[in-house]
């Protein structure tokens, strides 16, 4: 009975530290921090000390969104004689290429075949000539300021990773994938704020980012989270990345919590590859203090969190009658009633009804039984970067 106890009591230390225990801990670090070395200075850039930089969008097939994506550049507050817009479409087989040939400030480089995010970067870089290029997507749109914000975070020491706010919008109220990706966004742009504040936020989303090309890593073409490994080379490398809300890309939830379902397991078998690849990371000896940002925030709920989570219902059920313990039964029952509380959320987002308290429990258990169909999707993808592209709403 002994060996139950002890886990049942780390599985719950496991999921409550990444879950709610880290964000306490670090919002106390952070404190700290301010307390005794202050807030971090924010530099003024003039319009004469703007850097060159490359806006680059990696396409597949994005001819619905061209024309919208191309209003919402324009509308950059950012010199134009400092800004080189490239599109890199990568085997797009619709109008795409057509459509980008009617913007004479667009610098359009194809590939016929599709290889992936990764390629289609790594082709577009050696086309660009700027010292700085930032990345977004087809599909999110930028606030005026956000090429401004981004250089400015450049001038910060040590910076040369530059990641904006990913913001989730639902078209219709009710749509669950959207209400419950905004939600989760909202806590994880919170945890990335804080990672960034006390040194370095933890990788970089496509939404939304740049590098600084002196110190640019190229990642594996076969990377299926392409910013997130290039991002975290170049924190391997000793550079922080700087984490800024007031550069924010924003784009709808997906349509549906089906095509949301490709997204998370996409993303939990790339979270997983790279955990293997940025292992080095995970050296408290070497990394003393990305060691905890990385396997804190990152690791955890990539890995053995989810495990954790599962063995936590049995475990109870078993030590309620051996131990005849009323805290374990206080436990069963909530464990319970929020496993009932995802059960009506899942309910509710099947009739379409709002109501976002709902809508935690049961994104936050999906998202973890997405962690499990991710690692059969990384044993067919592994060697690939391509993907099948979730369907906005």
């Amino acid at each position: 009975m002994t060996t139950l106890k002890v886990c049942f009591w780390l599985c719950l230390f496991i999921v409550f530290y990444t879950y709610l225990g880290y964000g306490l801990l670090l919002y106390a670090l952070v404190a700290l921090k301010r307390l005794f070395m202050g807030r971090e200075k924010e530099p003024v850039v003039n319009d004469d000390e703007l850097p060159e930089m490359t806006l680059m969008i990696c396409a597949y097939n994005e001819e619905d969104i061209i024309r919208e994506k191309m209003e919402n550049i324009r509308q950059l507050d950012y010199p134009r004689e400092k800004l080189c817009i490239m599109w890199v479409t990568d085997g797009s087989s619709d109008h795409s290429n057509d459509l980008l040939s009617e913007y004479p400030e667009v610098t359009l480089i194809y590939s016929p075949e599709r290889r992936g995010k990764a390629a289609a970067m790594q082709h577009g870089l050696r086309e660009s000539k700027a010292p700085f290029v930032v990345f977004t997507d087809a599909n999110t749109m930028l606030n005026a300021s956000a090429m401004r914000e981004i250089a400015r975070q450049f001038t910060k020491p040590n910076v040369s990773c530059v990641s904006g706010e990913k913001r989730v919008a639902a078209r219709v109220a009710g749509e669950a994938a959207a209400e419950g990706e905004g939600l989760y966004w909202k806590y994880e742009s919170t945890l990335k704020r804080w990672d960034s504040e006390l040194y370095s936020s933890m990788g970089a989303a496509g939404e939304l980012f740049a590098v600084r090309m002196s110190h640019y890593r190229e990642a594996p073409s076969n990377a299926l989270l392409d910013d997130f490994m290039m991002s975290m080379l170049i924190v391997g490398d000793g550079h922080r990345i700087a984490y800024t809300s007031e550069a924010y890309a924003m784009e709808y939830g997906s349509a549906s919590m089906e095509e949301e379902s490709k997204r998370k397991r996409r993303i939990a078998a790339g979270g997983l590859q790279s955990i293997w690849w940025l292992r080095r990371l995970m050296n408290p000896l070497r990394y003393p203090l990305v060691s905890f940002l990385f396997i804190s925030h990152r690791v955890l709920r990539w890995s053995l969190t989810p495990f954790c989570l599962i063995a936590l219902l049995p475990l109870n059920v078993v030590l309620v009658p051996l131990t005849h313990s009323t805290l374990y039964t206080i436990i069963l029952v909530l464990q319970l009633l929020f496993y009932a509380a995802a059960i009506a959320g899942w309910l509710q987002a099947r009739r379409r009804k709002p109501g976002r308290l709902l809508y935690i429990p049961y994104y936050f258990m999906f998202m973890n039984v997405n962690v499990f169909r991710g690692i059969g999707y990384l044993r067919t993808h592994s060697h690939s970067g391509t993907w099948e592209k979730a369907k906005r709403g």
